[in-house]
């Protein structure tokens, strides 16, 4: 069989091996997960058509307002894994506490929790811009057959089992990883199937684009400064290119292709940066390093930070080794 003819759920199936503790948990995860995300990426292109852009009316835990395609999102993902009865537990940075899922055939057997972002760079929907799902898998710690505690979710990041995004553009592409590299599939939306797009990504060592949201620079730590400013006026070479959409998915994705680095440092306002470690810097930081980069909070290893609470914040520089290298330099 041709590569590009490479279905997701084949390539999953013939991956099974790869994946730790497996008796066929990781299909139906992938098939939930899949199933939701054609559903989430056929409402976003119906933005504009129906009523699903704009303000939902409500806050979320964070004090962000949420949008009507984050609620949407949310439901779509936690009622398509509850019905699968595939998750022990869910935690989404929608919700105030993680959720327990018990059901009538007891999912607290279930060894796994998810965790989820489900629709990050919402607010940008409205004006046609790339948006997208972030997960992030692990095994649970407490007993199985007991419900689920705080405990199991709030796990180091090199204790994922699996973790990818979802990104919802020109084409609408699930990217994911089990710890043994990064695969991409694209759908085809007239078969409705995600076809291997994307074999074994890598990103390149060293890269020319670095992303970070410069109305905020005044606000940076010097080290974060002095590294945008060599970034800028380095006269060894032809200068990097500034590439910063302010969608999560969007512009991670762009450097893993590409090479680069992504940035969302700390600021005096705001010292433990913006991104949530367990539903966004966690899963990217494992993508970002089973593809061959990097990704640290400025002082440590994303993925050796031990997270403290569900919607804990934490600054995030990862992309290409060698970037992220120099910029802890400066630091």
């Amino acid at each position: 069989m041709e590569q590009r003819f490479i279905t997701l759920g084949e390539f999953i199936i013939k991956k099974q091996e790869h994946f730790p503790y497996s008796s066929g948990e990781l299909s139906r995860l992938m098939n939930s997960i899949r199933l939701a995300s054609k559903i989430v990426a056929q409402k976003v292109n119906q933005a504009g058509l129906v009523d699903i852009t704009g303000a939902f009316g409500s806050e979320n835990i964070q004090g962000e307002e949420q949008q009507k395609l984050d609620v949407f999102a949310n439901d779509v993902f936690i009622q398509t894994l509850i019905n699968r009865e595939i998750v022990c537990g869910i935690a989404s940075e929608e919700n105030d506490e993680f959720i327990t899922i018990s059901g009538p055939n007891n999912c607290n057997s279930n060894k796994y929790v998810l965790l989820m972002d489900p629709l990050d760079g919402s607010s940008n929907i409205d004006v046609n811009v790339s948006v997208g799902t972030i997960f992030s898998v692990y095994r649970r710690i407490s007993e199985v057959g007991t419900p689920v505690t705080q405990a199991d979710f709030l796990q180091k990041g090199i204790n994922q089992v699996a973790a990818g995004y979802v990104i919802y553009g020109s084409s609408t592409m699930l990217v994911y990883t089990t710890g043994n590299g990064v695969n991409g599939f694209t759908l085809d939306p007239s078969l409705g199937t995600f076809f291997l797009s994307h074999p074994d990504m890598k990103i390149s060592e060293d890269g020319a684009i670095f992303s970070v949201n410069e109305g905020n620079f005044n606000q940076f730590e010097q080290g974060v400064k002095d590294y945008v400013a060599f970034c800028k006026d380095d006269t060894s070479k032809k200068p990097y290119s500034s590439r910063y959409i302010g969608s999560l998915v969007a512009d991670v994705h762009r450097n893993i292709l590409k090479g680069g680095i992504y940035m969302y440092p700390g600021t005096i306002s705001k010292p433990n940066g913006k991104l949530r470690l367990l539903y966004e810097c966690n899963p990217f930081a494992m993508i970002i390093e089973q593809a061959g980069g990097k990704a640290t909070d400025g002082h440590q290893r994303i993925l050796e930070i031990e997270p403290t609470e569900l919607h804990q914040r934490v600054p995030i520089f990862c992309g290409s080794k060698n970037m992220v290298d120099k910029l802890e330099s400066f630091l």
